[in-house]
């Protein structure tokens, strides 16, 4: 699946912020399962990069240790998850016979890959206040006890806004339709959330529909999984979202994004995982892939580029790079933080020096800086 804009996953250095997908979540690349090469909790040292935590090192050293070394929990989001429902839908419509990848089968397919995923993740349920979607309960969105609100931004008993003085004043004072009267309503509970979360998610699933025809597509893999040793030995790790093979052997490298198409100056870092990708189907196959193609669900845009060798090399001496940097920042416990528009849906503010707050203790053993460099 793709990595995704309701809560933005990582921007690389001159990526727009707009444009970041929701963090959609792969088996194996949750925080710190890729790199670290073992699940649970306890710490260990950096041993693979993947695009997502190469992303994470580029927007936030400070992230990337939080994510990989202190592998600090991180809560669901709403966004994120619809795009790892969606990525599910558009992955498992493809198990159908061509003639039956329509629209409306994709639609259907929604509400049962959330019950699998919420199945696999009973976690998840939290996002709708942890109640039964199925017993109508009007919960208020993030408090669940069913308080209304209203269009002045407050509860009548707080008298906030115009509809909070009409109300405080007893129904029928202000004249019928007069500036005081604005509606009061009940904000959606958590079923209702759920619903509307739930068509949002066929909404991107149909829009799919207008940018590729699945009728006429017979991907040769789906959900891949690539890892590649480099000459240096550092290692590459990647699941890729479609892999199309051309009778003529060309290769295409398909991700599906369920958050809006970056602007034309910020397409580059776009662009960035998809170069990653190819660069380990080279070191694997012998052979550069012949296109790379991103689905913007999310604005129904498609964006391509064909690459060349040279890409792929400058792409793997940028890999190099950025693993010294991570490598020299594990050995010295040197990890900072670059503060960005991103920091507003970071989830460990509270361990950012940034915000206040204090990492935890470092896990790791440290090299003095001045040790380190007489050992070099």
């Amino acid at each position: 699946m793709g990595t995704s804009t309701d809560a933005p996953g990582t921007a690389t250095p001159g990526e727009d912020p707009a444009a970041v997908e929701p963090g959609v979540v792969k088996p194996g690349e949750e925080a710190g399962g890729e790199e670290s090469g073992g699940e649970g909790p306890a710490a260990g040292r950096p041993a693979s990069l993947s695009p997502s935590r190469a992303s994470d090192f580029m927007t936030c050293p400070l992230l990337y240790r939080f994510r990989v070394i202190d592998r600090l929990p991180e809560k669901p989001s709403e966004a994120a998850t619809r795009g790892t429902l969606v990525h599910a839908v558009l992955e498992r419509l493809f198990d159908d016979p061509a003639v039956d990848r329509t629209a409306q089968r994709a639609r259907a397919m929604v509400a049962g890959e959330w019950e699998r995923l919420l199945e696999a993740r009973p976690e998840l349920a939290e996002l709708f206040g942890g109640t039964d979607p199925g017993d109508g309960s009007g919960g208020a969105a993030g408090d669940g006890d069913g308080a209304p609100t209203t269009e002045g931004g407050g509860t009548p008993e707080a008298g906030g806004g115009e509809a909070g003085d009409a109300a405080s004043q007893g129904a029928g004072n202000p004249p019928a339709g007069g500036p005081a009267a604005r509606e009061v309503r009940t904000a959606p509970g958590p079923a209702e959330r759920l619903t509307q979360w739930l068509r949002e998610a066929e909404r991107l699933v149909e829009r799919w529909f207008t940018l590729e025809d699945p009728t006429r597509l017979e991907p040769a893999e789906r959900e891949l999984f690539v890892e590649t040793e480099l000459e240096s030995g550092l290692t590459l790790r990647g699941i890729i979202d479609r892999v199309d093979v051309a009778p003529t052997g060309d290769v295409r490298i398909v991700d599906y994004k369920t958050g809006k198409a970056p602007r034309p100056e910020y397409a580059s870092g776009a662009l960035f995982q998809m170069k990653f990708y190819a660069l380990v189907l080279w070191r694997l196959r012998g052979a550069v892939p012949r296109r790379l193609q991103l689905v913007y669900l999310g604005s129904g845009d498609v964006l391509t580029y064909d690459p060349v060798e040279d890409d792929l090399r400058a792409v793997e001496r940028k890999l190099h790079a950025l693993w010294e940097a991570i490598k020299r920042a594990t050995e010295t416990g040197d990890w900072r933080p670059r503060p960005s528009k991103l920091c507003d849906w970071c989830d460990h503010q509270a361990f950012c020096p940034e915000f206040g707050g204090t990492p935890p203790t470092y896990p790791l053993p440290v090299i003095p800086v001045q040790g380190r460099m007489e050992q070099a």
